[in-house]
């Protein structure tokens, strides 16, 4: 080897850069100083000394309608990443999460550098929507990084190669959340009831859910005097949280990235807006509520495309609902507060709600290695593979 080995990693929101910086210090771990590492990311993996050429928060986006009023800056974006690949020209090229932004990247770096590994970390979930992107995907890249054993089938089909790495979130290490010190720093009495709300990570998850949050929280704390209420405001839009939350008359105790975990543990019951953060509660033990809303004119373009039974992982995992699930006009302040009303009354289905949802995480793979060690052995391979 006459230079160090030079990987790109790419990656267009929040979640994305967790798994890129995770992934950037395994292959840190194994290579040391014969690695180099260039890309498109976010905080975390600028800590892990990947310099983006652009901010990756604009590329947040979630839904048919937003992406096109977003096409523009989308286009311009990928060509950004794909010159900065032809101009690193690296060993291999990882394409984490953003379906939208990376088939396209993954489009673009093909075209200049046909000889390149393409590897995507985190395939779509055509288990619950369009299964056609596992043949678009099979097309595109060499090899894919998948979260859960019950997504490799679907890819291996068209002939994809597939590593199980499994999820990042379920390997989180919860051992030094306090949930007593999280309550005692805030004043919330030990046995006082605490409603944790997690209204999301995207802008249009913002806008759209936290009206439905501030009235539910409205009404539950008319209901509940004695109810105590938390909000998680983290990533890119947490200023954005912070200023629609601080505006509400009723106190909520804003809770940063540091102390998520605590507050998890902390919480009577969790209200969610769908994603990764559900599979963290369950670690935590937290009972919980989901709810998601689309840009209307989004939801009724990809509604017939939506073939799963449930959006939670856990639940599709389990073949049943755990959590329960309140999808666009569901997502009402009159079912969001029987839904809490229930779960805040009844220690016992609490209790057993929380059970079950463990009970799912072991069949999603909880136990075995680090994902990122497994993702960065199959990383290395591919490129062994390719023949460098």
């Amino acid at each position: 080897m006459n230079r160090p080995l030079k990987v790109m990693l790419v990656a267009a929101e929040a979640s994305g850069d967790a798994l890129g910086a995770g992934l950037a210090k395994a292959l840190k771990r194994r290579l040391g100083n014969e690695l180099t590492l260039v890309g498109v990311g976010g905080p975390r993996m600028a800590a892990e000394g990947i310099v983006s050429p652009f901010d990756i928060a604009d590329l947040s986006i979630h839904g048919w309608l937003e992406g096109l009023k977003a096409y523009g800056l989308v286009k311009q974006r990928v060509a950004d990443t794909a010159a900065l690949a032809d101009r690193e020209r690296p060993d291999a090229v990882i394409l984490i999460d953003s379906w939208g932004f990376t088939i396209r990247v993954a489009k673009a770096v093909r075209a200049l550098m046909p000889d390149v590994p393409l590897i995507k970390y985190v395939g779509p979930q055509v288990w619950a929507s369009r299964p056609g992107r596992a043949k678009t995907l099979a097309a595109a890249v060499d090899h894919l990084l998948a979260l859960y054993a019950f997504d490799a089938p679907w890819f291996e089909r068209e002939g994809l190669p597939t590593t199980v790495v499994g999820s990042q979130a379920l390997h989180v290490d919860m051992s030094g959340a306090d949930p007593a010190a999280f309550r005692a720093a805030r004043g919330i009495a030990p046995d006082a009831p605490l409603l944790l709300v997690l209204p999301g990570s995207r802008p249009s998850e913002i806008r759209l859910m936290t009206p439905v949050y501030a009235e539910t929280i409205g009404r539950l704390k008319a209901l509940h005097p004695d109810l105590e209420i938390a909000a998680v405001v983290a990533g890119t839009v947490a200023a954005d949280v912070r200023e629609r939350l601080n505006a509400m008359p009723d106190k909520v105790h804003l809770v940063e990235e540091d102390d998520k975990y605590a507050a998890m543990k902390a919480a009577s019951v969790a209200l969610a807006t769908s994603g990764t953060v559900s599979t963290e509660l369950a670690l935590a033990g937290a009972p919980m509520i989901i709810a998601y809303r689309f840009q209307p004119l989004s939801y009724a373009i990809m509604r017939p495309f939506f073939t799963g039974k449930y959006a939670t992982l856990f639940n599709h995992a389990a073949d049943e609902e755990i959590a329960p699930e309140y999808i666009q006009n569901d997502a009402t302040s009159d079912k969001l507060v029987a839904a809490v009303e229930r779960l805040l009354e009844d220690p016992e289905a609490r209790a057993e709600q929380a059970r079950r949802q463990t009970a799912a995480l072991d069949l999603m793979g909880r136990e075995g290695r680090d994902p990122s060690e497994i993702a960065a052995d199959a990383v290395l391979d591919v490129i062994e593979g390719r023949g460098r």
